[in-house]
C-alpha cells in the first residue's frame, strides 16, 4: 500500500494537477489581447471579431507537433479567409528563440498573421499551458473549441467546426 501510495504521490498526482482542461475556456467569452506582429504592428482580437470564426494557435519553433499543425492550419487558412475567416497563430517563442519565427514563417510562405507573445501573456489568459494549444472563436467573440496538442487527424474536427460556424 504504501508502494502505490507512494507511485500516486510522485507520479499520478502531478499529471492531473498540471493538466491542461480543454473544456476551461469553451463557452467563455474570448479575452481581447493586443500583440505585435511580423512587421512591427499591433493587432487587437477585437478588431478582427465579428466576420467569421477566428483559428488562434499557440505554437513554437521549437515544437515539432505545432510545426506539423500549421501545414494544415495553413491549407484552411488559404480555403477559407475569403469567407470571413481569420487565423491568428501567436508564437509563446521566448527571447532565445524569437528571432527563428520570422525566417521560419518566410520559409514556408505561409500569409496567415502571426504575432508574438515572448513573455505568454496571451497565453497565459487562454490557459495554453502547453504547445500547440488550438482555440476556436466565433464571430460573435465566444469561444467554442478549444484543443491540446497535435496528432495527424486533429485538423479534420476543426475544419468541419469551421464549416460549420462559417454557415452561420
Amino acid at each position: 500500500m504504501k508502494i502505490f501510495l507512494l507511485v500516486f504521490l510522485t507520479f499520478i498526482l502531478p499529471l492531473s494537477l498540471f493538466a491542461q482542461n480543454d473544456e476551461e475556456i469553451t463557452g467563455k467569452k474570448a479575452p481581447n489581447f493586443k500583440l505585435v506582429n511580423l512587421d512591427g504592428k499591433y493587432v487587437e482580437l477585437n478588431s478582427v471579431t465579428g466576420n467569421g470564426p477566428i483559428l488562434i494557435s499557440f505554437w513554437a519553433t521549437w515544437c515539432k507537433p505545432c510545426l506539423e499543425e500549421m501545414v494544415e492550419y495553413n491549407k484552411m487558412y488559404e480555403e477559407f479567409k475569403d469567407s470571413g475567416f481569420v487565423m491568428l497563430a501567436i508564437s509563446t517563442d521566448n527571447e532565445k528563440t524569437i528571432a527563428k519565427v520570422k525566417p521560419y514563417i518566410k520559409s514556408k510562405d505561409y500569409k496567415f498573421p502571426v504575432l508574438l507573445d515572448t513573455n505568454s501573456e496571451v497565453a497565459r489568459k487562454y490557459y495554453a499551458q502547453q504547445m500547440p494549444y488550438t482555440v476556436l472563436v466565433d464571430k460573435s467573440g465566444n469561444i467554442v473549441y478549444s484543443h491540446l496538442g497535435y496528432m495527424k487527424g486533429d485538423e479534420k474536427k476543426v475544419e468541419s467546426l469551421i464549416i460549420g460556424l462559417i454557415a452561420k
